[in-house]
Parts: structure tokens; C-alpha cells; sequence
């Protein structure tokens, strides 16, 4: 059969048509996705392996009545074209586009934005207690993956709600695990008998009448439940008992290509009162050989083309995680203290060649930020010293170990902050635009922002053999190719690129192009401008206390509170120079390119020089 993704009912047709058409539908969407995000770019891999999976929650369950919360969100593209969104994905991921992750505002059948990892089973565990207080009745869904199951705050909600009974269905969409068919089999053939209605109607009424018969029946009743218990565990496998023994009803593993057992397993999980997980196992990639083979590398990719699963665009230049990646393998050569710690993202990183070269010095915790920096507090108390690769906005995860385990010991832990600023089409739940303010609220850690990939080495080498204490080093994504010439090296202090009477331009790190530019124009225009490099954001050292010029303007890819432009205004309020500060806006920034991005909050270096001479009008 046939179907128009952008126009028909696929919500009506996946509960009403037969499995042999919707073998057909599944194909469809898979085509759809490979064909749309080639041109756009996406997350590919995650939803290719998910699509028969989320075709028959569908069709089991009634959203948005029933609620169905995607974790991190990558594999939520075939639910959004499956509740009517397929006819925009021509603008998927783009500025004022469609999202690549769940939005309540694009959709009521989005349930909860996500973008972060294991945060689905929690909040499906706020939605069933709200659900029941109000005594409403409907289902709520969280779908993870094995990844995110990886994290902390999983395994607390989990707790939370095998310890409540709250009546949950979670999907463990598993990618990375094959079952053989003899154990697939009779594990479905368990499911079915232990979900069955006559099952199930049967277990409780015979507990019923046992407890009925006069001063042995709860005994017996009692007897027969221990020895029930004795021979589950003897059967289930390792993960069934794990959730069993939280109070979760536990079906699984099953195939998730098979729409009939699919169907089977959602219902029955629909039909128990109570906690149940559903474990599916899945293929990343599945249905597109390039993806199937380079998962890692379709996980989230740009547009490429389809035929040759080639990448269109290529980086004018290495990026900043692989410039990170290959000196800490450098340094590591030389110093054999030094580990490399990742939250799941070691290639994303640029620790590929340092796991290949160093892997007894490779510790890859999973998708757990905090375990990763309290795992590096314990590495540096002991005479290591481990350098803590993560994205900006998962760093913010680890706060507290920040703070409590490694600042409060001054310990030389490096956290290598990737992905700081502006990110680009993953939109607000990515952007790197807090660290500098969550930072720099904490004592004695040093914070380093280089301008170029060149600075970002001579950062990571000062951060490892000349600093004693803590270390943040923040690079953007993208390139480290700029436009500047080469900044004289760095050794620990802020850099002056010219001096300028009229106006004096301080750079944070990746805003020294947009500065430049800007400093051109405001020259072109008769005003003497000056710019420095600022590399050490802190410990703040007022170097321009006494600065002889007009107007110092600070910019900077973070936000203003808390940000380098606020501790500059306040330190110098009562310097003889006015003050304007450019960075990010205070509010939740869409996705878009990181030119779009900027432009939208005022920082290119057209918008900054076009600040400063009206603010020179106005003084005029």
C-alpha cells in the first residue's frame, strides 16, 4: 500500500490497517527520512532503528490522550511525522524550523520537551502521580534508550516508581544487544502467559480465596507467592530480575521489526495496572546500509548524499574537539599521568586518538556527567590528572561536583568544555551559553577561552603543566580556522592585539573575529579602536582598571548575567570609560546556524560596530 506522509491520517491508519500494510508504511517513512535529512541534516541512525517501534505505540496507545515522552528526543522523527508534521521536514533542525526534538509548542502530541539524556522515566513518573490525583486515567509512555539508561537519574526515577506502583509503561528501546531466537522465543512465549488477561485474572483470585480459609490460608498464600518468586528468577534473565525486583513488571526481549509482537507486548504492558517495562531490541541505522555500517557517524550528521552516504559540506579547516583531541594525545605521550574521561562521547569529543594510543588511560563513564567528574576529583586526589571532556550544556549535570569535589579540594582536574556558545540546529536544550556564569561563581577555578585552535593548545598545555588547581578550557563547535592572524602565544595573562582612545574592544575567546571585524568598520568610520584578546575570563585580573579610552565594550558567546561582561561592569563602574556589553540575550535561543544565531542577538561585528556609533550619536 501506498501512503501520503504529508497528507493522510497516519494516526487512523496505523490502528485500523493490517500489519502487511503497515510493513509497507514503515518502509515509506524510512525512504522519507533518508531522503529528507540528506538534505537537511539530523539525527538519522536513532530514528531509522525506531521506526516500527514508535509505528505500534501508536497503534496501542492514543495520544495525546495518552502521553508518549521521547528521551533525549533524537528518535522522536517518526512520531512527529506519524501526528502530522511530515510536510514540514523540509525545514527540520533549520532556523524557524521545524525542531529536531520535541516541542510542545509545534505539537500537543509532544508531551514534554526534551534534548537531554535519562530525564523521560522522571517526568512520565510527575505526569501518572498528577494523572492520578486528578483521577484521570489515561497511559503515559517514556521511551528510552539503552544509552540514557546509562545515567543516574534513570535509575532514580525507576526507584521512584517501582516504590510508588505508579502505573508507567516504559520502552527500553535497546540498539545494542541481539537475542537468539531460542531466547527470544521463549521469552515472548513467558510474556504472553504472564500478561494474559486470564493470567492475570486467575493469579488474583486465587490469592483472594487463599486468604479467605481461616488461619493457614495467608500462609499458604504467602508460601505459594515466595516459591512463584523462586522460579521467576530462576527463569528471567538477568534484566528482568533487576526490574522485577524494583517493582517493575518486566516484557522482554523482544524484536522490534515485529509488528505483531510489537502489538502483542504494547498491549499487554496497556492491560497491567502498575509499572511495566517493555524491553525492544533495535539496530541503529536499520534500512540504510551506510547508516547500518557508520552508525556513530549517522547518529547526527549533515546533509550528505544518499547514494554514497558521503558528507556534503566538509570543515574549512579541523574543528576544535579534534585540535583537543590530538594535543592532549601529545601531552599524554609525554606524561603519563594524564587520563582522558567522556560521558559517552569520545569520538564527538576528539578523544579517538587518545583511546587508540592511550586505553588504559580512557575512561568512557556513559551518559553520566556527575559520575564523570566525582570518578575525575578521585583520579587528581590520587596524583592523576584526568582531563574531563564534555559538552557545555551536560557539564551543567555535574554542578554540584564541580563545586563540592573538586573546587572545594582545589584539585587539577581539566574540564575540557566542548560545544561552548552558540551550537547551531539543535536549538535551545544544546547551546554552551551558561558555563561561563555557572563557573565563575565558583572559587579557585581557572577559566580559559581561546580564540583559535592554535590558542586552544597553548591553553591545554599551560592547563596541565603549569596550573595546580582546577582548569575549565571552553571552545566552541566547528572549526578552529579563523580569520585573525596569530595571536602571540599564550602564557596565563589577556592579550593586547592595539590600543584605541576612543573605543577598546575586549574579546572572549571565539567573539575575536566579530570584534575585529567590528574594530575595521568603527576605524573606517574615524574612531580609534583598540582590541584585546581576553583568554583568562578568571581569576579576573582588572587589567583595564586604568584603560585610556572612551568606551570599553566586552563580548562574549555567553549570557550577561553572571557572564564576563557583568563582572567587568561592576568592577569598573566607577572608571573614568563607559561600559557596553555584547553577549547572548537572556532568554532560550532557537536553532539556526551560528551566523543566523548571532545575528538574531545582536553579535556580528556589523551589529557591534553599529552599537558603538550610535552611541557615539548620542554623546554627540
Amino acid at each position: 500500500m501506498i501512503y501520503d506522509l504529508e497528507h493522510d491520517d497516519l494516526l487512523q491508519a496505523v490502528k485500523e490497517d493490517n500489519y502487511a500494510d503497515l510493513e509497507d508504511l514503515c518502509q515509506q517513512i524510512r525512504d522519507f527520512l533518508i531522503d529528507k535529512i540528506s538534505k537537511t541534516g539530523g539525527h538519522l541512525a536513532s530514528n531509522l532503528g525506531a521506526v516500527e517501534l514508535t509505528v505500534m505505540l501508536h497503534r496501542v496507545f492514543n495520544s495525546p490522550e495518552d502521553k508518549i515522552i521521547f528521551d533525549v528526543g533524537h528518535q522522536s522523527y517518526v512520531h512527529k511525522i506519524l501526528t502530522g508534521r511530515a510536510s514540514e521536514f523540509d525545514t527540520l533542525r533549520q532556523y524557524k524550523g521545524l525542531s529536531g526534538f520535541p516541542k510542545a509548542y509545534e505539537s500537543p502530541h509532544d508531551a514534554y520537551d526534551t534534548g537531554h539524556s535519562s530525564t523521560s522515566i522522571g517526568a512520565a513518573a510527575g505526569y501518572a502521580a498528577a494523572r492520578d490525583l486528578k483521577g484521570e486515567f489515561n497511559q503515559v509512555v517514556a521511551v528510552i534508550g539503552d544509552g540514557a539508561m546509562t545515567g543516574g537519574l534513570a535509575y532514580e526515577a525507576l526507584n521512584n516508581i517501582g516504590s510508588r506502583k505508579l502505573n508507567v509503561k516504559i520502552v527500553l528501546n535497546d540498539n545494542e544487544m541481539s537475542i537468539a531466537k531460542n531466547v527470544g522465543a521463549l521469552s515472548s512465549h513467558l510474556t504472553r502467559l504472564r500478561t494474559s488477561d486470564n493470567y492475570l485474572k486467575a493469579k488474583s483470585s486465587v490469592k483472594s480465596t487463599l486468604k479467605t480459609i481461616p488461619v493457614v490460608g495467608s500462609r499458604i498464600s504467602g508460601n505459594i507467592s515466595a516459591t512463584k518468586e523462586r522460579i521467576k528468577f530462576s527463569i528471567l534473565s538477568d534484566q528482568a530480575v533487576f526490574f522485577e525486583e524494583l517493582g517493575i513488571k518486566y516484557i522482554g526481549p523482544i524484536s522490534g521489526y515485529d509488528l505483531e509482537m510489537l502489538d502483542e507486548a504494547f498491549t499487554a504492558a496497556k492491560a497491567i495496572d502498575g509499572p511495566v517495562i517493555v524491553h525492544v531490541t533495535t539496530k541503529k541505522g536499520k534500512g540504510y546500509p551506510y547508516s547500518e555500517k557508520y552508525p556513530r557517524k549517522f547518529h547526527g550528521i549533515g546533509p550528505f548524499d544518499k547514494d554514497t552516504g558521503e558528507v556534503l559540506a566538509k570543515s574549512e579547516g579541523p574543528s576544535y574537539s579534534k585540535v583537543f583531541g590530538h594535543k592532549l594525545n601529545q601531552l599524554a605521550d609525554n606524561n603519563d599521568k594524564i587520563v582522558a574521561i567522556t560521558a559517552a562521547m569520545g569520538t564527538a569529543t576528539g578523544l579517538g586518538p587518545f583511546y587508540k594510543d592511550h586505553p588504559e588511560r580512557f575512561f568512557d563513564v556513559g551518559i553520566a556527567e556527575q559520575v564523570a567528574v566525582v570518578f575525575a576529583a578521585g583520579l587528581a586526589k590520587a596524583g592523576m590528572v584526568p582531563v574531563c571532556a564534555i559538552y557545555s550544556s551536560f557539564l551543567q549535570r555535574a554542578y554540584d561536583q564541580i563545586v563540592e569535589d573538586v573546587c572545594l579540594q582545589n584539585l587539577h582536574v581539566i574540564f575540557a568544555i566542548d560545544r561552548a556558545g552558540l551550537v547551531g540546529a539543535d536549538g535551545e536544550t544544546h547551546h554552551g551559553v551558561f558555563d561561563l556564569s555557572y563557573l565563575s561563581s565558583v572559587p579557585g577555578i581557572e577559566i580559559l577561552c581561546p580564540a583559535d585552535g592554535n590558542q586552544l593548545e597553548e591553553m591545554l598545555d599551560y592547563a596541565v603543566n603549569v596550573c595546580k588547581g582546577p582548569v575549565a578550557i571552553r571552545y566552541p563547535r566547528g572549526s578552529s580556522v579563523s580569520e585573525h592572524l596569530r595571536i602571540k602565544a599564550f602564557t596565563g595573562d589577556n592579550i593586547r592585539l592595539t590600543e584605541g582612545k576612543d573605543v577598546t574592544l575586549l574579546a572572549v575567546g571565539a567573539m575575536m573575529d566579530p570584534c575585529l571585524k567590528a574594530a575595521e568598520i568603527l576605524r573606517e568610520n574615524g574612531l580609534d579602536t583598540g582590541v584585546w584578546n581576553v583568554g583568562r575570563v578568571k581569576p579576573f585580573v582588572n587589567t583595564w582598571k586604568d584603560l585610556d579610552t572612551r568606551l570599553v565594550v566586552t563580548a562574549e558567546d555567553n549570557v550577561y548575567n553572571g557572564g564576563f561582561g557583568e563582572r567587568f561592569a561592576a568592577e569598573n563602574q566607577h572608571a573614568d570609560y563607559e561600559v557596553m556589553s555584547v553577549s547572548v540575550p537572556d532568554e532560550f535561543v532557537e536553532q539556526g546556524t551560528v551566523a543566523q544565531l548571532r545575528a538574531q542577538c545582536g553579535m556580528t561585528g556589523e551589529q557591534i560596530a553599529e552599537g558603538v556609533l550610535k552611541k557615539f550619536e548620542r554623546k554627540a
